[in-house]
């Protein structure tokens, strides 16, 4: 096959079905995060854009016959490296002291999502190293510091390893499904104290609450305006500044609503909390949370172990629930390594930058060991 490579700075230079053809193929478990609906929200929307640092140019890759698509790469050109989640502010710093300019540099992620899937999407070999050929061209003829891929799937990153990035790995809380049929099935995987402790958690987090999980056509415009306030509240409190408007989550209404599951709580009165999932098919993802009025033990509820009511009542083998936390281990959700990718091409940054790595990979692995050792399961697990 011929291939032409070209850019795009909106998604919307290309049509949902193409896009959708290749980034959620047929047989491929189903990313929310890389459909062109979730997306293009971001941009359309305003929240990924190059006035807020995420210039979007995205690699296609056509075959020159048919002119059809057969492999894109998620790209964008970031002034900062905020909503990443993969931090490399020291490598900035150190760049910028010896005298080179970092920002901007060329990302492939999905903004603002810690959440490890596809990233160069192509299902033909060629036509991967194609594109992460023309992502590294990009760089040396825009004189860019880096290019960086975040939160790729293992193979990929050993893939991306053997075509000369550097490999990075850090830590997430993950629960896996051992083909539960209830949650009780899961709590008597645990130790017996640390079953009392959830139940009582859970009793406790619920008082003088009603939960609802709603998805589809149960979400109202009310709904996403009580949760839209929770994200700010918390947001604000947290960040500074929330990612994201109100504009992208009535986009993700209007396209995704059967991808998404929002679980609120509410006293007598009104709403006070909510937290935000998406639906794969294979995986529940947990993005936002909010709240309006402090509770204890609310945030685990909602975030964690609804999340588990739902993956196992649909069958879906894990619950990802976004970066950090060890507070998630007493819940059940273990350490796993999750992978980052990156382009250097100043030799003598890069060479620094891999010593660093290959010390933080083994104190990764070391870590990841450790703490197997605090969870809450039976020894035979």
């Amino acid at each position: 096959m011929s291939l032409r490579i070209r850019m795009i700075e909106r998604l919307s230079e290309i049509s949902r079905e193409a896009w959708d053809a290749v980034a959620n193929p047929p047989g491929a478990a189903y990313d929310p995060f890389l459909s062109w609906n979730f997306l293009e929200a971001l941009e359309s929307s305003g929240c990924a854009a190059e006035d807020t640092g995420w210039g979007p140019k995205h690699l296609l890759a056509e075959d020159e016959a048919t002119g059809a698509l057969v492999g894109a790469l998620p790209l964008y050109l970031k002034g900062h490296s905020y909503g990443e989640f993969v931090f490399d502010h020291g490598w900035a710093n150190a760049f910028e002291t010896a005298g080179g300019q970092y920002y901007p540099k060329l990302l492939t992620a999905i903004p603002f999502t810690p959440a490890t899937g596809r990233r160069v999407l192509a299902s033909h070999r060629d036509v991967q190293v194609a594109l992460v050929e023309a992502a590294r061209h990009v760089v040396g003829e825009w004189g860019l510091s880096s290019w960086h891929v975040l939160f790729p799937e293992e193979d990929a990153w050993q893939a991306l390893g053997e075509a000369g990035l550097l490999k990075r790995c850090d830590i997430q809380f993950i629960w896996t499904n051992r083909g539960y049929g209830s949650y009780d099935d899961f709590l008597a995987d645990l130790s017996s104290r640390k079953r009392k402790a959830l139940r009582k958690e859970r009793v406790a987090a619920c008082e003088g609450l009603t939960i609802e999980a709603l998805r589809g056509s149960d979400l109202t415009e009310h709904h996403w305006d009580v949760f839209f306030a929770c994200y700010q509240e918390t947001g604000a409190r947290k960040w500074g500044t929330p990612y994201l408007d109100r504009e992208f989550f009535a986009l993700i209404h209007e396209r995704m609503a059967d991808d998404v599951l929002l679980v609120m709580a509410r006293n007598e009165a009104a709403y006070i909390a909510a937290a935000l999932n998406f639906i794969g098919s294979h995986a529940l993802f947990g993005r936002y949370w909010g709240t309006l009025e402090h509770r204890d033990n609310l945030h685990f509820e909602l975030c964690y172990h609804r999340a588990i009511d739902f993956a196992i009542e649909h069958r879906l083998e894990r619950v990802e629930a976004g970066a950090q936390g060890p507070h998630k281990m007493p819940r059940g959700y273990r350490p796993q390594a999750v992978y980052s990718a990156h382009y250097l091409p100043n030799e003598s940054f890069a060479d620094a930058v891999d010593r660093y790595l290959r010390r933080e990979r083994v104190a990764i692995a070391q870590e990841i060991e450790d703490l197997e050792t605090e969870m809450p399961f039976k020894q035979d697990l």
